[in-house]
């Protein structure tokens, strides 16, 4: 387009933020890699909730991702702006802290851990280690990490994906601790609901709030 006689050119990506978003693409992969692997490091489950609990935040999970790991030649669709490259590294560098926590939370839960909603044997509440700041650390760390990664994006679709994603696991986490209650008994539970909040460290805890 024109104005004041001069042509004006939409900015494309330079060579230095498409290597931020290769970077960040990388780290993602490097963990579903991982995680995939470690996967085998769990007891088998003993019992779960129906299917049908499930569908909503998974349908979500789904839509995030793909909202927010677009191709890169598609990345400018309701682009909002360019993260210069001393904000990207730095985001970079936030993601990897976020993905770097949640798997402290994972080693710290060991056996216990499953990618669905389950009791394992033996199942009990851990509250030590990243467990003593927030109810559900693996996810807090993901969600530093995906939306460090959403602004460097910066596009409407990413941002957007970072909200449904943040929404489809506000919804698994209290379908956890419905079933964890149930299953490992209410005051069992409560106890370690009423002092530790469910995803923001320090956040102010309401006691005798039930998910």
């Amino acid at each position: 387009m024109r104005g004041g006689g001069r042509e004006i050119v939409a900015p494309a990506f330079s060579e230095r933020s498409l290597n931020q978003y290769l970077a960040f693409g990388l780290l993602w992969l490097a963990w579903a890699i991982s995680w995939g692997i470690a996967a085998f490091w769990a007891d088998r489950a003993e019992n779960r909730p129906p299917l049908r609990d499930e569908i909503l935040y998974r349908v979500l999970l789904v839509a995030s991702a793909l909202l927010i790991f677009w191709p890169a030649g598609q990345a400018r669709f309701g682009l909002l702006w360019f993260t210069p490259p001393p904000l990207g590294w730095t985001l970079l560098v936030v993601a990897v802290f976020g993905i770097a926590f949640a798997w402290w939370a994972r080693v710290s839960l060991g056996r216990l851990w499953s990618g669905n909603v389950t009791r394992k044997a033996d199942h009990h509440v851990v509250d030590t280690g990243p467990y003593s700041l927030v109810r559900h650390p693996i996810y807090t760390g993901l969600l530093l990490a995906l939306y460090a990664t959403a602004i460097d994006h910066g596009t409407v679709m990413a941002l957007v994906g970072a909200v449904v994603a943040t929404l489809s696991i506000v919804i698994k986490a209290r379908l956890e601790e419905r079933f964890l209650s149930a299953e490992l008994g209410q005051e069992t539970y409560a106890a370690y609901r009423d002092r530790v909040p469910m995803l923001v460290p320090f956040w102010p805890v309401h006691r005798g709030a039930r998910a």
